[in-house]
């Protein structure tokens, strides 16, 4: 069976990179720099919302399911640079070759992950096989938006229509799952700002657990998991969870009312 690795990243704006573009000097704070971009944002298109390439990224979590065993964590150490974290989810995709699974990753993970790939100069070939190396991969490879060797289930659920996305957050909650817990996208730079790397590392982690789950509910819907597959996979992960050290997961744990 193909594995299937469910993925996540976090962001903070690329202040060394801002620098740069704007000329802007070395004395100012990563703070005022991000403040400075934001504006320039706010200003030209009305959102503080920044354009993929100058997204920095600061954690990569995946769930994978191979095999009999289901397992979430965070590429790198704490203190990983954002290269090696990079380098860390193409050379799984090189190892394991899985059916990569996200929410909006189409629309911002992957586009982000190939700015910043390219920035630090790391080879993806595996990713990146449209055909020439493996025949398959010509008709179902990671970068067609209509393949399944990457499954954008946000894409794919509102059918290709921006109009009809949906957030993850409020989908796992009405599927029965917990949903975000005390943290969103919206709160990562501050967090980062005040040295709350692990946090975000955590809460990057439940992200993908959501979204791993919501997935079962979509192979269930689909017909690829019968009632007792699907019951026998949720229990998978509510007992992996469990034996999972880290006070996230009692969290979530809690939070999940069948």
């Amino acid at each position: 069976m193909t594995p299937s690795l469910v993925f996540d990243i976090e962001t903070i704006p690329d202040v060394d990179g801002l620098r740069r573009l704007y000329e802007l000097p070395s004395t100012l704070s990563d703070a005022d720099v991000a403040n400075i971009a934001f504006h320039q944002r706010r200003q030209h298109q009305g959102t503080e919302f920044l354009p993929h390439h100058v997204q920095r990224v600061c954690a990569i979590s995946c769930a994978l399911r191979e095999g009999n065993q289901f397992r979430v964590w965070t590429l790198g150490d704490v203190d990983a640079s954002e290269a090696e974290i990079i380098q860390r989810f193409f050379d799984g995709i090189d190892k394991y070759s899985p059916q990569i699974v996200s929410w909006n990753g189409s629309g911002f993970d992957l586009p982000v992950l190939h700015y910043r790939a390219m920035v630090h100069g790391i080879a993806a070939p595996r990713y990146w096989d449209l055909g020439e190396d493996d025949k398959d991969f010509k008709w179902n490879n990671y970068i067609s938006r209509y393949h399944m060797r990457h499954l954008d289930l946000m894409d794919v659920l509102a059918m290709y229509s921006g109009r009809a996305n949906a957030p993850l957050d409020q989908m796992a909650q009405l599927c029965g799952f917990p949903g975000k817990l005390g943290m969103d996208g919206s709160k990562v730079w501050q967090a980062f700002l005040n040295g709350e790397l692990q946090a975000i590392r955590d809460y990057c982690e439940t992200d993908v657990a959501n979204t791993y789950l919501v997935y079962l509910r979509f192979l269930k819907m689909r017909g690829h998991l019968t009632e007792q597959a699907y019951q026998d996979e949720i229990s998978l992960v509510r007992n992996t969870l469990a034996q999972t050290a880290g006070a996230h997961w009692q969290q979530f744990l809690a939070a999940w009312h069948p």
